[in-house]
């Protein structure tokens, strides 16, 4: 029992290697693209005249670097630029980061360099070029972290770095967002904007580091495929067409287009790849799918806790805090379990312990908080701490496992691109997971409303609606498993 505690910490630690380090800065300085998130709020609301509308609209703007990953990852593949198929990616990622950090630090500032210019229009486009600067180098990030791992090493051993170096990047990633998510916050309470926005700079000087020193295996390259390249500039004026206009299903079709669209993309990278070796992608793309597309019960829950048990702003803070601090510790401790076991059995164990700790939930709307109250002094929020503190982690070990496997299977010489389809895949698992929640909020009508009268609200159906959620998201992936587990591992 204390070797397999000894184990599960020092597993992280020992399984480090130097030619991980500089791969981990890139994945460190994305998760700490959040530091000045909270003064860039307030300098917004402060200084500029955007109206909500203006707001979202830019937000619309925002998404469709990432819609578009796909076309990030063929230009990785295919077209080196001063003979450099991943570290000029990076640097210049990197340089359109610094760009917008200057660019905003300049207009908090109101340096006379950019006192003629449109302040909105260059917020706009200093978002912008920021967003594509993160989005590049998150794609020839996750495209590099299947050539830092040592090949000439049997096919097992190679999967279990493969799962390692994910679990590193995410714990990096993630180490980044507690480390600087109130820093930015109590800085800006200090400092003038412009001096945040100074210090935001150091952000892509981290990834500048990280890239310079980087030693990857051999890097293939593979011929641009045009319809996944222009296929995709066109698939982004699609979304940005239907993000505009309000049509009926619009949501609908988004999905199903943008669906047939990424599967005809991955047929396209995959179809010169033998068929056994096809057999265990095509797996894994239902199973990934299926475990991104379980439904959330949707806002109603957040309201029934804020109206019947009384949460407040501050405890949800509270709860977050946990969340993310209790994540990183349980992919630290995890890791060891997380590669040492095949993946389709550490997904039946993350979905069968993810519905055991759904139950408080389920029991606090019949009533369990209460009885725990009167007879041991546990109130609801004592349950949701510690269901909180349970939960945390297993929702990012589960996304390690997709990464993995997206990892081991991802071709030859078409990394890049095979890491933004399935990027792609996953947020469209996460937009059918939404549409299933839309669908059953509509069977399960939870209703709050606020008028000059007070708060009417109905919660009578959202027992039903808990139930039905988690009894979907156990028995869809166990489903998945059971019909392509086999097919998981080489």
């Amino acid at each position: 029992m204390i070797e397999t505690i000894k184990k599960s910490f020092l597993t992280p630690l020992l399984a480090m290697r130097l030619r991980y380090v500089p791969l981990l800065l890139i994945y460190f300085a994305y998760g700490a693209s959040i530091f000045t998130g909270i003064a860039e709020s307030f300098w917004v609301k402060e200084e500029l005249d955007l109206g909500a509308d203006e707001l979202m609209a830019l937000s619309v703007w925002l998404t469709v670097p990432w819609t578009i990953k796909m076309v990030f990852g063929q230009l990785v593949d295919s077209v080196p630029i001063l003979g450099s198929q991943r570290k000029i990616y990076v640097y210049i990622g990197a340089g359109l980061v610094a760009a917008s950090m200057l660019l905003l630090m300049a207009l908090a500032g109101r340096y006379p360099i950019v006192s003629a210019w449109d302040m909105e229009k260059t917020y706009i486009f200093a978002s912008v070029i920021g967003v594509i600067g993160f989005v590049l180098q998150d794609v020839v990030a996750d495209t590099m972290s299947t050539e830092v791992v040592d090949r000439s090493q049997p096919r097992e051993k190679i999967d279990e770095e493969l799962a390692m170096v994910q679990v590193l990047g995410r714990l990096s990633l993630a180490g980044a967002g507690v480390a600087v998510a109130g820093l930015g916050g109590w800085l800006a309470q200090v400092y003038s904007y412009e001096t945040i926005f100074a210090l935001g700079l150091a952000i892509p000087l981290l990834s500048i580091t990280g890239v310079t020193f980087i030693r990857l295996n051999a890097v293939s390259k593979s011929p641009i495929n045009p319809v996944i390249l222009y296929g995709g500039l066109v698939f982004a004026a699609f979304i940005v067409f239907m993000g505009y206009n309000d049509f009926t299903y619009s949501q609908e079709i988004v999905f199903f287009v943008s669906m047939a669209v990424v599967l005809y993309m991955i047929k396209q990278i995959v179809a010169d790849l033998p068929q056994e070796h096809l057999r265990h992608i095509i797996a894994a793309i239902i199973v990934i799918f299926v475990f991104r597309a379980t439904p959330s019960v949707g806002p109603g829950l957040q309201w029934w806790e804020i109206d019947v048990l009384g949460f407040d702003k501050a405890f949800f803070g509270t709860l977050n805090q946990i969340g993310a601090v209790l994540a990183i510790i349980g992919m630290w401790v995890a890791s060891h379990f997380i590669i040492k076991r095949s993946i389709a059995k550490v997904l039946i164990f993350l979905t069968v312990v993810s519905t055991i700790l759904s139950m408080p939930v389920i029991g606090m709307y019949y009533g369990l908080h209460e009885w725990t109250n009167a007879h041991f002094g546990i109130d609801a929020r004592d349950i949701a701490i510690v269901d909180t503190a349970l939960a945390s982690p297993f929702n990012h070990i589960s996304m390690v496992l997709m990464l993995t496997l997206i990892a081991i299977y991802a071709p030859e010489g078409k990394r890049g691109t095979w890491f933004a389809l399935m990027a792609s895949l996953m947020n469209l698992a996460l937009s059918a997971g939404g549409l299933i929640s839309k669908y059953l909020n509509k069977i399960f009508v939870v209703t709050r409303e606020v008028s000059d009268k007070g708060i009417s609200q109905d919660y009578s159906q959202l027992g039903w609606l808990l139930i039905t959620v988690v009894a979907i998201g156990f028995f869809a992936p166990l489903l998945s498993i059971y019909k392509y587990g086999k097919r998981l591992s080489h």
